[in-house]
């Protein structure tokens, strides 16, 4: 791409960030590098997520819109689309800046695109003319979708398998928790009392924040902050992690001196925090299926302090001595409790592989139970909301589940008495389910 000092660094960082995603790229990874390189400053670098995030989470009513103002839509060029995306969003979806002043960055992002001068000249034509006519009937247009009920994908952006799979979990609050799959996700620091005081750790942090009264570790921020650039993160005091993440910890209620085992451990945020639990008097056996992210576990186990056992296996057949007091089971999933903080998930992930990914979740379980002691008791969290990963993997296990609600009526499952389910828009963190199993 040529430069124009006059475009926004977040633009040009927002746009590789896209090109990069449309390459097959993570969406977070991309920002974090494309971010660094430019040496965003935090206020930009937010501005860069808000961008890139709300592009690739919409993609699917952008592209309607874009489609929908073109004679020959099949004929646009992928870079040109991506800086339409763009321009589009902060259009229709932020009021940041005025109108002509979106428009007029978005055409100079189109001439930085490779081609000749004519060649560029067209192109920011045409990114002209369409920004023009979505600028003016864009809204009313996007407005429309919520009188149509066979728009539901093409309204919050969705795969329509997605949407579908959300209300037969959700009903009503399906709707709820798909709104909120489009806005930025909570920003949320773990306190690891394990490397100092929370104290220590508020006067060091450069936004403000509030308490969560069910959660004493979290400091819900109130302002962007990269963690991962600093030194708090070096030296271990604090993590960030969704509220939501942090539940199944506690409701393990780990103890000193018990045996405690996780299936599926990394990337560890909350193995590291079941050892900040129990004070680092518990001995707690970490099971990651991957060689790399067992190592990079043990790492993050190192930096904060946490006494972690890594084991490298199959959390189904790896070797292990039963009699765990307790069994966290946190297994792969759709993730779908968790797409605003992972915005290019929905378009990666595929109806086909849920079987096997319900099959896996209930042998991971039946391995955890088979594990645990008489007396002793499971957690089975995920950070999806649809039924057959959930409930469904729950019943087929065959074993007491355990009464969560009376401890946190606040999250109580609206359909599986006893368990708990945190939900985007409703709760504002996560997506999260969470239900204790006795052995």
């Amino acid at each position: 791409m040529t430069t124009d000092p006059k475009i926004s660094p977040e633009r040009l960082v927002a746009l590789r960030v896209l090109r990069r995603v449309a390459e097959g790229a993570y969406a977070d990874r991309a920002l974090a590098s494309e971010a660094r390189k430019a040496d965003l400053e935090p206020r930009a670098r937010s501005a860069a997520m808000r961008l890139s995030y709300g592009a690739v989470q919409r993609r699917r009513t952008l592209d309607w819109l874009i489609d929908g103002s073109l004679e020959r839509p099949q004929a646009l060029e992928a870079d040109v689309r991506e800086v339409l995306r763009l321009g589009v969003y902060e259009l229709i979806w932020s009021d940041r800046v005025p109108d002509a002043a979106a428009v007029d960055q978005t055409v100079r992002l189109a001439r930085t695109l490779h081609g000749v001068p004519r060649r560029r000249t067209a192109r920011a034509g045409l990114v002209n003319a369409v920004l023009r006519r979505i600028a003016d009937d864009g809204a009313r247009r996007v407005a429309s979708l919520e009188d149509d009920p066979q728009a539901v994908g093409i309204r919050y952006s969705m795969p329509d398998w997605i949407v579908a799979g959300l209300q037969a979990s959700l009903g009503p609050l399906a709707d709820v928790v798909m709104a909120a799959a489009n806005e930025p996700a909570e920003s949320v620091l773990r306190w690891n009392p394990l490397r100092g005081s929370r104290d220590e750790l508020e006067h060091a942090l450069p936004v403000g924040w509030h308490d969560d009264p069910w959660l004493p570790e979290a400091l819900v921020l109130e302002g962007p902050f990269g963690i991962e650039d600093t030194t708090i993160w070096a030296e271990g005091r604090a993590m960030a992690q969704s509220r939501a993440s942090m539940l199944p910890a506690h409701v393990l209620d780990p103890q000193a001196g018990e045996r405690i085992l996780e299936l599926c451990a990394a990337p560890g945020a909350k193995s590291t925090q079941l050892a900040a639990l129990t004070d680092n008097r518990a001995q707690i056996v970490c099971v990651e299926l991957h060689a790399a992210r067992a190592r990079a576990l043990a790492a993050l186990g190192e930096r904060m302090g946490a006494r972690l056992d890594v084991r490298v296996g199959d959390g189904r057949t790896v070797a292990l001595e039963g009699g765990f007091d307790a069994v966290l089971v946190d297994p792969p999933c759709t993730g779908l409790g968790v797409l605003n903080s992972r915005p290019d998930a929905r378009w990666r992930r595929r109806p086909e592989a849920l079987a096997e990914l319900v099959v896996l979740q209930g042998e991971l379980l039946a391995r955890a139970l088979e594990l645990t002691r008489p007396g002793g008791r499971v957690v089975y969290s995920t950070c999806t909301l649809l039924a057959d990963e959930n409930e469904g993997v729950v019943a087929s296990s065959s074993a007491p589940l355990a009464d969560l609600s009376a401890r946190y009526p606040q999250w109580a499952h609206p359909r599986l008495a006893g368990a708990l389910a945190t939900l985007p828009g409703r709760d504002g963190t996560d997506g999260f389910f969470v239900a204790r199993l006795e052995r």
